[in-house]
């Protein structure tokens, strides 16, 4: 299965207007961003737990990193509640559930085969620092290495912002609206856009928290190699 596989082609999707689709775990549903593969795959979905709801215990041989939406997301290594940023690297094992019911957005297959740190983050209590070149711009450093840099960015109303994404950006809008260049991105819309591209946005007039994670998109063509391999 592909679906918005050309890394070439910068990509806009509403999520919300995208219909739920039955993943194979009863109560479980699935929104695809984008993808590579069938069950094993290198994907971005939004995933949809119904209260009740869990996954089977599995192994994350090319690791996962998610964001919790909605609701709490737990597993047998804790709970994890709106705001939550994790990464499961290469090798780690849960079982995926949810008491209450969940919404999180969800990264598959896009580690770095090495990778065995494990990041669990509440974004809600952590203090957001001054943009050092954006006036107008806060940002919560989530992770960095020498492949990527994720972060939330908080923009004040009406705010333009613009840099540079040489090795390819992705932005999730958690709150408010943002537009970049002609697109008009509301909560939980997602924005790839590729190699050398530059990144112009503008926040709405209540302001925008985004998600944001650069550099990634230059080791692409290795992810989907990994999962080719399987």
């Amino acid at each position: 299965m592909k679906i918005a596989a050309n890394f070439d082609q910068r990509v806009v999707v509403h999520n919300e207007t995208l219909p739920w689709v039955a993943s194979p775990m009863p109560g479980v549903d699935r929104r695809a961003l984008d993808r590579v593969g069938d069950e094993v795959a290198r994907a971005t979905t939004i995933v949809r737990y119904a209260p009740n709801s869990e996954f089977s215990p599995h192994v994350h041989t090319g690791g996962e990193e998610f964001v919790v939406l909605e609701g709490v997301f737990q597993d047998e290594h804790g709970d994890y509640p709106a705001g939550s940023y994790v990464r499961n690297p290469p090798q780690s094992t849960h079982k995926p559930g949810s008491e209450n019911g969940c919404i999180i957005f969800v990264k598959l297959w896009q580690f770095q085969p090495a990778d065995r740190a494990h990041v669990r983050l509440q974004t809600n209590l952590m203090e957001s620092q001054p943009h050092q070149r954006i006036a107008g711009v806060k940002v919560i450093a989530l992770y960095k290495d020498e492949f990527e840099e994720v972060s939330l960015l908080h923009v004040e109303p009406n705010v333009q912002f613009a840099f540079d994404a040489q090795g390819g950006a992705e932005l999730l809008v958690l709150a408010g609206t943002l537009t970049e260049h002609a697109d008009q991105l509301g909560k939980h819309s997602w924005l790839r856009s590729p190699i050398n591209s530059k990144i112009n946005g503008k926040a709405g007039a209540d302001g925008a928290t985004v998600w944001i994670k650069t550099g990634h998109l230059t080791d692409v063509n290795k992810q989907i190699s990994r999962v080719s391999n399987l």
